[in-house]
């Protein structure tokens, strides 16, 4: 590892202590940034320095940029891995990172300025050949005939979309013209409000699509490489529940021409890094809906069924080095599942901060346990709810699932409240064990 030598982590809970233990495997120095309320994260204590950058808030903490620079210049450090959520996708953060002298673990800011916009996005992803969702081809105007035009065109229902949305916000299905232009008024003012941009385009509206997506890494020399499929279609409020790799019940030649196209539109935007390609899929054919620019919570499913460590593959082309594999080096074996425990009432889904009084992991042959939980750890009531993630591995998608129905029967959480009933439901459910749920099951599931 010729460059990195000493990696800042700016981020919290079982993402900072999985980039802890990928650099610790590659002997590099890891500096632990955290909040008032995080200092007794597991990473923190493990780390070989730790710097105190604020208040609990993620404002004064985690989102503020000025005292992470500071952190790592104080502490000579010479790159930052941002974890996903929080300044992960900050074009700016990543701009001030290089600017500063430190190397962003990620892609370059111009990169994830084009990507994080949906339509530049969907703009770059045509021109490379990705299958997109029909749609307005850009930005709505305040031409009221024109996007009547584009709406008949496309064909309803269709939905409005905030070019700068994510999360789930800034959407709005129209199922019919008479309600086409209030409604893209309404999802005008909300983005402006919500993201500080008011361009919104329209898209074709599936029915029942599934969420499909695929992991990439590329290292910006021109080498790009896919590590298959994920269906993350288990989702609550736009909020990913369960994944597994591969997506089940898709066609090899549809599954590849996919992956294929993906590669291809990372080698022509010269990305570098691991990034996620995410669809909608349905009947047969893939439609892109956005490009996540960073590891993601799900990443250890591919990880499990190709053997690859993702975010060691970060640090690598972080240091400046080509990637380790070639597309044929990549090898898929087995299946793989991932429960996302969250501090969360089943029932209610409230938050449920508090001190976990004992915390037992799972495990056994193919069960993989991603948790900065111990003892009389306190959960905190500032920030995301999730406090571990079960992974399962099986040769086959029956034995995944098995593992998986075990490991959450032996997880024990107590002192707080945790969405373990949920999954222990969700890895019994019928419908789900047959494979092939669609995004609308989840929320249909529990309104019924």
């Amino acid at each position: 590892m010729p460059i990195l030598n000493k990696v800042l982590i700016a981020n919290r809970g079982e993402i900072a202590l999985r980039v802890l233990r990928a650099c610790k495997e590659l002997e590099i120095k890891t500096i632990a940034v955290h909040s008032k309320a995080d200092r007794e994260l597991k990473h923190v204590l493990l780390a070989d320095e730790a710097v105190c950058i604020g208040a609990a808030p993620s404002t004064d903490s985690y989102l503020n940029v000025p005292a992470i620079i500071s952190a790592a210049e104080v502490t000579r450090a010479n790159a930052i891995h941002p974890g996903y959520g929080f300044l992960a996708e900050n074009a700016d953060f990543a701009d001030q990172v290089e600017k500063s002298g430190f190397t962003f673990i990620g892609p370059t800011a111009d990169t994830i300025r084009l990507m994080g916009d949906k339509v530049s996005a969907i703009a770059a992803m045509k021109k490379a050949g990705v299958p997109t969702v029909p749609g307005s081809d850009g930005p709505l105007t305040d031409n009221t005939e024109r996007t009547f035009e584009v709406a008949r065109g496309i064909g309803y229902p269709i939905i409005i979309k905030a070019a700068a949305g994510g999360g789930g916000r800034g959407m709005r299905v129209v199922h019919n013209e008479a309600a086409l232009i209030n409604s893209v008024q309404v999802t005008q003012a909300e983005a402006a409000a919500a993201f500080g941009s008011d361009v919104v385009y329209l898209e074709k509206f599936l029915q029942k699509p599934r969420h499909v997506e695929i992991q990439i890494l590329a290292d910006g020399q021109g080498n790009a490489i896919h590590l298959g499929d994920r269906d993350c279609s288990l989702q609550r409020r736009h909020q990913k529940v369960l994944e597994e790799a591969p997506a089940p019940g898709i066609p090899d030649d549809v599954r590849e021409a996919v992956a294929e196209s993906c590669v291809n539109a990372c080698i022509d935007i010269g990305y570098r890094g691991a990034g996620t390609f995410e669809f909608l899929y349905e009947e047969g054919g893939f439609y892109f809906i956005e490009m996540n620019t960073r590891i993601q919570v799900e990443h250890p499913v591919t990880e499990m069924i190709t053997g690859i460590d993702i975010v060691k593959e970060q640090l690598r082309i972080a240091s400046g080095m080509p990637l380790s594999f070639a597309q044929n080096d990549v090898k898929f074996h087995g299946h793989s599942f991932e429960c996302r425990i969250n501090a969360e009432d089943s029932q209610n889904f409230l938050p449920s901060p508090g001190k976990v009084t004992t915390f037992h992991a799972p495990g056994g042959l193919g069960v993989r346990v991603d948790s900065h939980l111990y003892d009389g750890y306190t959960v905190p009531p500032f920030y995301d709810s999730l406090i571990a993630k079960i992974i399962s591995f099986g040769e086959n998608r029956e034995v995944a699932l098995a593992r998986m129905r075990g490991a959450l029967d032996e997880l024990v959480v107590e002192g707080i409240r945790t969405n373990t009933p949920l999954h222990q439901d969700l890895v019994r459910d019928r419908a789900f064990q047959a494979g092939g749920v669609s995004i609308h099951y989840l929320e249909s599931k529990l309104e019924g």
